[in-house]
């Protein structure tokens, strides 16, 4: 379990991080539709708390580099740096405490928690349940599996495939895939343990959220992103009891971090800036309405002009690795900045 406390003043940002990244929107993983199943013991009902008082948020510990449970048995991850600075802001004292991912949104209904903070992606369902702050994070969707040619994304039959329960990922592949052409699901309660299957040969690929399985990845060069990402809508927020006074103080919170450039360092140290989710994002974040022009490595030859929006989805096909985009917004990039873009 981790306290932060911020009561008082405003302090200045602990977060010793440069700046970028991410389709924070007004979305991976973490992507995960309604968990009702698990048993749950109702503590007191809790309200939200004024400022002063403690807000306890739960995360699941266990799906990184968005939650993460460190040896020390502390919470870290994004989802909990991006909680912490939202506290800063807010001026309130946060408790942060784990709860598995089954349990975690009956947690929420039965008052143990205040908000849910653990890479949830919106969806249909949980609205139905929750409401949901201003998203964070967008992501999207890939098939991981071994780099030695024996999974195609484009003719996926007979295979044991697997992704985490109670997620959008399980969902759409029990939707699409599950006892067609030969394909058989695998649901397991965390990530972890489908990558641990997908390891031993038990499952021939999984459906990751694209930056959980990054971080997996780093490690295990064997296996790769195989085919094009899937472009689901996964737009993550923090989940809040329905009608919660709490959800326009996050939301101002969120806005407030964004702007002064806290959002962008957090968001930097977990994923870098060689990505073109960030430079979109940066562009869709002004009020402008901007161009995004794709020239080659030597700034001078225009190669394709691209939606930002498509961009931060995640639909760069026409951008090489050496390409530059030059984001031109008339009231502060005027055309001059420009970041390197990777596939």
């Amino acid at each position: 379990m981790s306290v932060i406390s911020y009561p008082s003043s405003r302090l200045t940002s602990p977060f010793g991080l440069s700046a970028l990244m991410v389709g924070m929107f007004a979305v991976t993983g973490c992507s995960q539709p309604a968990e009702n199943e698990a048993e749950v013991t109702p503590d007191a009902e809790t309200t939200a708390p004024a400022t002063g008082e403690t807000i306890r948020i739960a995360s699941e510990g266990a799906y990184p580099p968005f939650n993460y449970t460190e040896a020390d048995g502390s919470l870290a991850g994004f989802d909990i740096d991006v909680v912490n600075a939202l506290c800063e802001e807010m001026q309130a004292n946060c408790e942060i405490v784990a709860q598995d991912w089954e349990g975690i949104i009956p947690g929420l209904m039965a008052g143990k928690y205040d908000a849910i903070a653990a890479g949830m992606s919106v969806t249909p369902e949980r609205l139905e349940q929750v409401d949901f702050t201003d998203p964070y994070f967008k992501n999207t969707m890939v098939w991981v599996a071994k780099n030695d040619g024996s999974f195609d994304a484009n003719n996926v039959s007979g295979k044991n495939l697997g992704s985490q329960r109670a997620t959008s990922m399980g969902q759409y592949l029990q939707d699409n895939f599950d006892g067609k052409d030969g394909n058989t699901a695998n649901l397991y309660d965390t990530q972890e343990n489908a990558y641990l299957d997908l390891a031993s040969g038990r499952v021939d690929a999984i459906l990751a959220e694209k930056v959980q399985a990054a971080s997996w990845l780093a490690d295990n060069p064997e296996y790769g992103m195989i085919g094009d990402e899937i472009d689901n809508d996964d737009n993550i927020a923090i989940a809040l009891k329905k009608d919660s006074p709490l959800l326009a103080q996050f939301n101002t919170a969120l806005t407030a971090i964004k702007a002064d450039g806290r959002y962008d360092a957090i968001a930097k140290s977990y994923f870098g800036e060689g990505n073109s989710s960030a430079t979109a994002s940066t562009v869709a974040a002004t009020d402008a309405d901007p161009t995004v022009t794709v020239v080659d490595d030597t700034n001078d030859s225009v190669v394709d002009t691209v939606d930002p929006v498509t961009l931060v989805e995640g639909d760069g096909s026409d951008v090489a690795e050496t390409d530059l985009v030059i984001a031109e917004e008339a009231n502060d990039l005027d055309g001059t900045k420009a970041e390197e873009v990777t596939q």
